[in-house]
């Protein structure tokens, strides 16, 4: 199991209204277009990012296991506590007293359960009633800190 994982876990600070600039129109990634001309108001990222804000909590990624997933090392991830787990779902495990951050696969032919990550250096991870095992929460976005 990857064992380098540390979580970092952060309260969603949902205090205060946090208003950015919006830009409602479609961002082409080809020929430019004047952003500015499409300036429609704020968006408050609470609201987007936070649906339950008594369980949901932010962490930042320590790791490369998800990396093959676009999930990297130093994101940003907003994790919510109410949500029960589906098959594809990016969850945060408490498996055998280490946290993991691993894709969840519900194998009912095999009666487990596997966590899988999005990297070939490492291996599946095979869940059965043997294991401690806990979903602390269900990942549901990723903020990528992409200028260094």
């Amino acid at each position: 199991m990857e064992k380098d994982l540390k979580l970092n876990l952060y309260s969603s600070g949902i205090s205060t209204d946090m208003d950015v600039s919006f830009v409602d129109a479609v961002i082409k990634a080809g020929f430019p277009s004047p952003a500015q001309d499409y300036l429609t108001g704020t968006i408050d990222l609470n609201k987007e990012l936070i649906r339950h804000r008594d369980t949901t909590f932010l962490a930042r990624v320590s790791g490369n296991s998800l990396q093959e997933a676009g999930i990297c090392d130093g994101d940003i991830i907003v994790i919510d506590k109410s949500l029960e787990a589906r098959n594809g779902d990016f969850v945060v495990a408490f498996v055998d007293g280490e946290f993991t951050l691993k894709e969840f696969r519900l194998d009912d032919n095999a009666k487990c359960a596997w966590l899988i990550p999005h990297n070939k250096d490492y291996e599946p991870i095979k869940v059965t009633e043997e294991n401690q095992f806990m979903i602390w929460g269900v990942l549901t976005y990723t903020i990528k800190h992409l200028r260094k």
